[in-house]
């Protein structure tokens, strides 16, 4: 491990000498404001009492000589507010509403004592925040429980912020996980793996991926917040958005509900490719549970418990193209005879595609339990435990176009948060925060055939399943999971302190955070087998074989620390500056094992990590030192118009993953990695020949960076009448250092590659053959731009009316929007550059709730509607050729030779054609793409546009009050209520037959805009 320098260690220690070492993530609110008389002069020593209306809770404090209070590390919740001074009259606030990570000011006008007591009845939450420079929504609770939501997932509701879009169905963490929703999402031109999630103040995250380890149930989570960009320093980890989920808890009265959603296809219209004659896919969910929550001991000790189960029965169309009867007869080859047995037989109108229906069943069930304790006024404990089971079977994964090769995953997750909050003094207030996130999850095929029984040589025996097959020409792929079985077990404890100390015109927030990530894992390969041409496959002869046949493991455990200093100053009193400046420190992944082995470029070798100069990691992750700045003016200092701008640094965690390879290079594990489109390889002696042409390794770049964003953003918000607050900025963001897979091996012109073999010297593999193979480096070396424009309008709940309206107009940019992007050419990866996977030109969210103004009896009264619309411009289409030319198939493009011709036309029942998909291998004039044998193409990465999106959901409810205190509702949900079909984008392979087509909706029948489908509620609240 590096030791830290002398200058990050004087930084770190000015800290820890100001607060308990070591995260934050703000789960709570601050109030401020000043304190003037009836002529605006300040008033200094005025007492102001907040008290929390849920719990009794009460904090004072005193205005300073400039007539200001800071009230900091207040719980999300209702309170009241008492201002008194001698001289004056009382001031009460009966009801002011905090949210969670809220900067809320509330300036109070006194009146002289003898102009008697004022009363402000009742106050919802002041519309704008003027005090911050973030830019972030909160969803609160009331949108999060009654805005119909397909699938129950708070995620979902990430699209309705400024900057959110609905994801590619590509993405691998964005794509709902049947039954689980999407494991992050996309906003502010981030990538999905940059997303911090927290839930308490306490990380929510899977470091292995960076994804979120659970979504919490809906009837857990009170309300959550998005911070899109220019976040306070104290949020470190990650360079994207942050999210803050804040718990339901207990209060001084009883308070549950027990609930039952219920859906089944016979309320669902059909998908757009389920055609008539063939039956619905079937859908049985039941969606269930409970919730209650009261006190212990009033005033001071409260629970609140819930529990959700889901259990769903579910049909998933597939619609593939296949082999046709008469390519079926051309088989020759006795192997491939044997897999053409696991190919279904075309049963379309045009012989070429196979439609059907694959069973995946789901099952969750999540508890949770929630204590708080206030021990006296300046002392309260917060403790939180989530526990989620869930079984899912998936009839495809990993690209697979034929049922029942899939997998069967069965997961436990927990997360334990413990925050304690104590008032030192009324100016400083200290939050200290412990925890941890724990996922352990198993994955194994549906299919575990041994190889050999078909003749296939893999390099292993035993039931763990035939290679992933891939065959060019009907886009058919079919076999594995490769890489299955495999599993792994997470923890990710953390422990973290801030304080805040406020004094004169300085509300100055400090503190640091600790956190140590253990991956345990293993993984049994099956391998992949690729066919360029049909041909190929009749005749047993495979273009590219991979596969590691030894079973991998790692015990990977990474090391990070944290420190930051923010203020937030008033030079003036319509004026916020907010100064920060985060240090964040990531330890590189190690290897409790010491099985990592790196391929050293300079000396062509394979070194064990701790020997020959490496220390005990493949690379030595850096520091960085993270400034965040900016400004919020009140322009007329009315508290209505507010002008804002900010710039900020945020640096990303690496996921373990970037090493997890490494423990496949020899000598513990024997990895074949064989590519050429020219010479091909037998199915009867597949790894002796992969074998032959050199062996597979992979390496870490040395000098490996952390991936970083700049944001920057102005903007201003301004209230109109009824409520109505509306903004508009400019919002931008610069990435570099992005993770990238590069090829180090790549052919020159000439089809030589730089590594011929490995050195004589080397310890490992001296003289080992790599003239054939491809040498996957992780690296830094991506970058990305994001530039837009939002604009905004929403209304709080007030006279029976929300609404939140988002346009966003963007343009985002990069080398590659995965960690896993490959680029056409390693030599140079400016190539690659273009648009965003996620890329979304236009796009338009609304969503609203408004409670019918009826009053009579039980049957009148108490209806509300609700609904979501969203419409967003199409995604960008990336073209590629089975060419490799470089090395590796479907990553170089064609030549365009004249504007691709867009329309939608239907060759068959169950297909649609997106774009007029001529090719040729010479010019013509009737060719749109040529496909070249060599060299690279002239068509740029991401440079088509598919289908759009569109989808409508609507909910109708009727709340019948039962006795005062208890009431029943009745609600039915349709998503998708206008049954718009959202193509997914069609195939992007030029050389597949099914170029250009789009065989299925954007997600799966069962998730959003796939069909309409209708949902019935029944809900106790008491």
């Amino acid at each position: 491990m590096r030791v830290l320098r002398p200058f990050h260690l004087v930084f770190l220690v000015m800290v820890g000498a100001l607060v308990p070492w070591v995260a934050l993530a703000q789960s709570t609110a601050t109030l401020s404001g000043t304190i003037t008389d009836p002529l605006g002069a300040v008033v200094a020593g005025a007492s102001i009492v907040v008290h929390n209306l849920a719990t009794g809770a009460d904090r004072t404090i005193t205005s300073d000589n400039a007539g200001s209070y800071v009230v900091p590390s207040l719980a999300p919740s209702d309170y009241s507010v008492r201002v008194t001074a001698p001289g004056f009259g009382t001031y009460t606030l009966q009801k002011l509403t905090l949210l969670v990570d809220a900067k809320t000011g509330l300036d109070v006008a006194m009146k002289l004592e003898s102009a008697g007591e004022t009363v402000l009845v009742e106050s919802a939450t002041p519309i704008i925040d003027s005090e911050s420079i973030t830019v972030g929504q909160v969803i609160d609770r009331q949108t999060v429980q009654e805005i119909p939501l397909n699938g129950r997932h708070f995620l979902d509701l990430t699209v309705l912020t400024p900057g959110g879009v609905t994801a590619p169905a590509a993405g691998s963490l964005t794509a709902p996980s049947r039954g689980l929703g999407a494991n992050s999402f996309v906003t502010a031109g981030n990538r999905e793996d940059s997303v911090n999630f927290q839930i308490n103040g306490v990380n929510l995250n899977d470091l292995t991926q960076n994804q979120i380890t659970f979504q919490p149930s809906i009837n857990t989570t009170s309300e959550f917040k998005i911070n899109n960009q220019t976040f306070s320093a104290e949020y470190g980890r990650s360079s994207g958005s942050v999210v803050n989920v804040s718990t339901r808890s207990g209060t001084n009265t009883f308070h549950g509900e027990a609930f039952e959603y219920l859906r089944n296809e016979a309320l669902d219209a059909r998908n757009y490719f389920n055609p008539k004659g063939t039956r619905i896919a079937p859908l049985k969910r039941h969606n269930f549970g409970g919730a209650f929550g009261g006190p212990i001991w009033k005033d001071h000790t409260f629970f609140f418990a819930s529990y959700e189960g889901l259990r769903q029965s579910q049909g998933l169309t597939i619609n593939s193209g296949v082999l046709t009867a008469a390519q079926r007869a051309g088989v020759t080859d006795p192997v491939a005879r044997n897999l053409l047995a696991l190919i279904p037989v075309a049963n379309d109108s045009t012989g070429s595609r196979f439609v059907g229906i694959a069973g995946g069943p789901v099952q969750t069930d999540q508890g949770t339990i929630d204590v708080s304790q206030t021990f006296h006024s300046n002392d309260t404990v917060h403790g939180f435990y989530a526990l989620q089971k869930d079984v899912r079977t998936e009839p495809t994964l990993q690209g697979n176009t034929v049922s029942g090769f899939g997998d069967h995953r069965a997961a436990t997750r927990q997360v334990l948060t413990v925050n304690e909050t104590h008032v030192f003094t009324p100016r400083l207030v200290n939050e200290a925060r412990l925890g941890f996130n724990r996922i352990s999850i198993s994955f194994n095929p549906n299919v575990t055939t041994d190889p050999t029984t078909l003749g296939i040589d893999t390099g292993t025996t035993g039931p763990n399943g035939i290679p992933q097959i891939t065959i060019t020409g009907p886009n058919l792929n079919f076999g594995g999971p490769s890489g299955f079985p495999q599993g792994r077990f997470d923890t990710l404890g953390i422990f973290s302190d801030t304080a805040t100390y406020t004094v004169g015109k300085h509300s100055i927030k400090f503190g640091g955070e600790f956190r140590r990530f253990l991956n345990v894992n293993f993984s049994q390969d099956t391998g992949t087998i690729g066919f360029n041409t049909i041909a190929n496959f009749q005749a047993g002869g495979a273009n590219s074989f991979t596969i590691t046949p030894t079973r991998t493991s790692n015990r990977l455990y990474v090391n990070a620390l944290g420190a930051f200093v923010q203020d937030a100053w008033k030079p003036l009193p319509q004026l916020t500056l907010e100064l920060g400046l985060r240090y964040e420190w990531n330890g590189s992944p190690m290897d409790g094992a010491n099985r990592l082995v790196v391929f050293d470029l300079p000396t062509a070798s394979l070194f064990r990590v701790g020997t020959n100069g490496y220390g005990n990691s493949p690379y030595q992750q850096n520091y960085n030192y993270e400034p965040r700045l900016g400004f919020a003016y009140d322009v007329f200092g009315s508290g209505k118009t507010v002008l804002r701008g900010a710039y900020g640094y945020m640096a990303d965690q690496p996921e373990s993953n970037v090493i997890g390879n490494l423990n496949s290079n020899p000598p513990f594990a024997n990895r074949v990695n064989y590519s050429n489109s020219a010479v091909t390889i037998p199915l009867n002696n597949l790894y002796n020949s992969a074998g032959l042409a050199g062996i597979g390794i992979s390496g870490v770049q040395r000098n490996m960076r952390n991936a970083y964003t700049e944001t920057f953003n102005v903007n201003v918000q301004h209230e109109l009448p009824f409520g109505v607050v509306t903004s508009v900025g400019y919002y931008g963001s610069v990435g570099k250092h992005l993770r990238t897979p590069l090829n180090v091996n790549q052919p020159n012109a000439a089809g030589v590659r730089p590594f011929q073999s490995i050195a004589a010297s080397s310890p490992i593999s001296a003289g080992a053959n790599i003239s054939n193979v491809n040498i996957t480096q992780v690296s830094s070396i991506g970058m990305s731009n994001y530039n837009a424009m939002w604009l905004t309008a929403r209304k709080a709940f007030r006279n029976g009316l929300n609404f939140n309206f988002n346009y966003n107009y963007s343009k985002s940019m990069d080398t590659g929007s995965l960690s896993g992007t490959v680029l056409q050419d390693a030599t140079r990866p400016y190539l690659n550059y273009g648009p965003s996977d996620f890329d979304t030109r236009h796009r338009i969210s609304l969503n609203a709730i408004y409670t019918l103004p009826f009053r009579g009896n039980r049957l009148v009264e108490g209806w509300q509607l609700s609904g979501i619309t969203q419409w967003q411009t199409g995604n960008p289409l990336n073209i590629t050729t089975t060419s490799t030319f470089t090395g590796t198939a479907n990553v170089l493009h064609p030549n365009l030779l004249r504007p691709v011709q867009y329309g939608l036309t239907r060759p068959s029942n169950v297909t649609v054609q997106w774009f007029n998909p001529s090719t040729c291998t010479t010019p013509a004039a009737t060719c749109t793409f040529q496909l070249p044998s060599t060299g690279f193409g002239n068509m740029s990465r991401n440079s088509l546009v598919g289908p759009g999106f569109a989808d409508t959901d609507f909910s109708i409810e009727k709340n019948t009050k039962i006795t005062e205190s208890v009431q029943f509702q009745l609600r039915a949900d349709a998503f998708d209520i206008l049954n718009h079909a959202s193509f997914g984008n069609p195939t992007t392979s030029a050389n597949s037959t099914t170029f250009g087509i789009i065989s299925s909706t954007r997600f799966p029948v069962g998730d959003l805009g796939s069909s309409r489908q209708l949902q019935i509620i029944g809900k106790i609240i008491f």
